[in-house]
């Protein structure tokens, strides 16, 4: 602190020199003050913490250049906040009746930062992909990008341009700004599928799983990033050839390719598979079906429609499939003592619910005692590969129609004709004997057409 010394002349009485002489003491005012960047951020908007630490004055007037307030009369303001960036002042002056001082201190604030950008995938989303990217960054002076799975993998331009991303799945991309003292940092991710795999099966429908002519079959499209499908095939109809699963229609036996090109407006690429049609037998055959005898009924079923290829059991709804039961085998016990194969429209005769739609079907349950016997055997039945055989017998009522057979013959026989004129034959080749749950084995071959 600085002092100063006044002298003041006393006064001369009588002629006489009186020295009562009085030093008063003056102090200076000195400003100082300093200054705290709340939370360390320069980042407007800024808040800074002013100290007083000023000497000797009494009066104060601080001015805050872009601040706000801009100015006070208070010896601490406490905050003041700065919402623009940019260089500022600072500014306090002190004083006292017989000095004045004053400090100025300069402080730098950044700008703030609003990190942004936009991702456009251009054409479509299939591997490979361009993606167009656009910084929507402000308040930023340095940018530095990086790109997961891109090419190139990283770029410090603000602008980074388009990216090239070659493999499917999630590519992260992210952004790190500065603003001269902070960092920023955004990331977004992008996903490309799968790119251009053509692939499809020839499936028939269910009526020609034979792959016998004619054949209608669909083309199972599974291929993986397509967008527009182009069919061909080197013999057989296909309905839609631009569809993504259209079927295709065989009339004649022979091998066939078929060829699908599938186009994604980047890739396009072709693959082709073959289907061999078979000649027309016009037979169908079923092997080791299980049908139980009626206490089974429930569980293992003794029913059995060659049109649909299934069985059924007391539990199934037949109402709409009733109508295409054709076989129902009759078991009265475990012992196989009395059996019959039974037309579907009579099946409320031997224990069991009518059946909805049931139309008759001639039985020819015993061949030892029938005209058919010239006809069918085991070895004709294991023999038959078409429908000749079957085309050449005229299966009629007979008395053997409604005899019962046990199990002394293994294997057994049987004819049967549809009330369509479908005719087909069974052969028992096994009795099973496992109390209520009892079955016999059956193989089955019936025409798929009447002729």
């Amino acid at each position: 602190m600085k002092q100063r010394w006044l002298v003041v002349v006393c006064l001369v009485l009588t002629g006489t020199l009186l020295n009562s002489c009085k030093r008063e003491q003056v102090i200076d005012a000195h400003a100082a003050f300093t200054h705290e960047i709340l939370d360390e951020n320069f980042t407007v908007p800024v808040r800074i913490k002013l100290i007083n630490s000023s000497t000797g004055g009494n009066r104060f007037k601080w001015t805050f250049e872009g601040g706000k307030p801009v100015s006070s009369d208070k010896q601490d303001p406490g905050i003041i906040v700065f919402n623009e960036a940019g260089s500022y002042n600072i500014k306090l002056e002190t004083w006292n009746e017989d000095s004045r001082d004053e400090k100025s201190v300069l402080i730098d604030l950044d700008s703030s930062v609003t990190v942004d950008f936009s991702t456009e995938i251009l054409v479509n989303d299939f591997a490979p992909a361009q993606v167009r990217i656009t910084n929507n960054t402000i308040g930023a002076s340095g940018f530095s990008w990086s790109f997961s799975g891109g090419s190139p993998g990283s770029s410090s331009q603000q602008e980074p341009g388009t990216i090239t991303f070659s493999e499917p799945g999630d590519h992260e991309i992210t952004l790190t700004v500065s603003n001269g003292r902070k960092t920023f940092t955004l990331r977004k991710t992008i996903t490309l599928k799968e790119s251009l795999q053509p692939a499809f099966s020839i499936e028939p429908g269910f009526e020609d799983e034979d792959d016998e002519s004619p054949l209608t079959a669909t083309l199972n499209n599974t291929s993986i990033g397509g967008i527009t499908w182009k069919w061909t095939s080197t013999g057989g109809a296909i309905s839609n050839d631009t569809a993504r699963s259209p079927e295709i229609h065989f009339t004649n036996p022979g091998t066939y390719t078929v060829t699908l090109t599938a186009d994604n407006k980047k890739e396009k690429k072709s693959v082709s598979n073959s289907i061999t049609v078979s000649p027309d037998n016009n037979l169908r055959s079923f092997s080791n079906i299980k049908l139980g005898i009626s206490l089974a009924h429930s569980s293992i079923g003794s029913f059995f429609s060659t049109k649909l290829r299934r069985k059924f059991t007391a539990a199934d709804d037949l109402t709409e499939a009733g109508k295409d039961i054709d076989i129902i085998f009759y078991g009265l016990s475990k012992n196989f003592n009395y059996n019959r194969f039974i037309s579907p429209d009579s099946a409320a005769h031997y224990a069991f619910n009518p059946i909805p739609g049931a139309g008759p079907v001639t039985i020819i349950n015993s061949l030892e005692y029938s005209p058919y016997a010239a006809f069918m055997s085991p070895e004709l039945f294991d023999g038959m590969n078409n429908d000749q055989l079957l085309r050449s017998i005229t299966i009629e009522p007979t008395a053997s129609s409604w005899m019962q057979f046990n199990n002394s013959t293994v294997p057994r026989i049987l004819l049967f004709k549809k009330n369509n004129g479908i005719k087909g034959a069974i052969r028992i080749k096994q009795f099973v004997q496992e109390e209520q749950q009892s079955y016999i084995v059956v193989d089955i071959k019936v025409q798929k057409e009447p002729r």
